[in-house]
């Protein structure tokens, strides 16, 4: 009989320390990584250049859990993973990339998920320069 009234008094402290935890608001959830705009920093902005590998398509953080663009870029020092922007924006503006094409990427470089990469700012293909973002790291295309 004495377990059975400690049993159901250490529930009853469990509950009401719960209900009191939620009602003063207390945020259960880790805290939120850093997206977008925040992933950019430019002291860490770099000039790189060389060939596209492949290019992929995948949910990412800097395009805030938006299917984004990405180049696979094949440079001096290794391979880099070139964020670019949500998919709906490239194909919005008919920006696309193909294997094989030699590129200049000014942009953050970054590690994310075990890869070295770049959030690019502006990419020159030939004679043609598309700006994505401001110095800032913010988006600067629209759909």
């Amino acid at each position: 009989m004495r377990i059975l009234g400690l049993l159901s008094g250490v529930v009853f402290a469990v509950v009401m320390i719960s209900v009191l935890l939620l009602v003063m608001g207390v945020n259960f959830q880790s805290p939120p990584r850093a997206q977008g705009a925040a992933l950019y920093n430019a002291a860490n902005e770099v000039s790189v250049q060389g060939v596209v590998q492949s290019v992929e398509d995948f949910d990412c953080p800097v395009s805030e859990g938006e299917v984004s663009g990405h180049l696979n870029l094949k440079t001096a020092d290794g391979v880099l993973q070139v964020h670019l922007a949500p998919v709906r924006i490239l194909r919005g503006q008919k920006i696309s990339f193909l294997s094989g094409d030699s590129i200049a990427v000014v942009g953050s470089k970054l590690r994310l998920a075990g890869k070295k990469g770049i959030i690019a700012r502006e990419i020159t293909r030939g004679s043609e320069t598309i700006i994505f973002r401001d110095q800032s790291g913010r988006l600067l295309l629209t759909q």
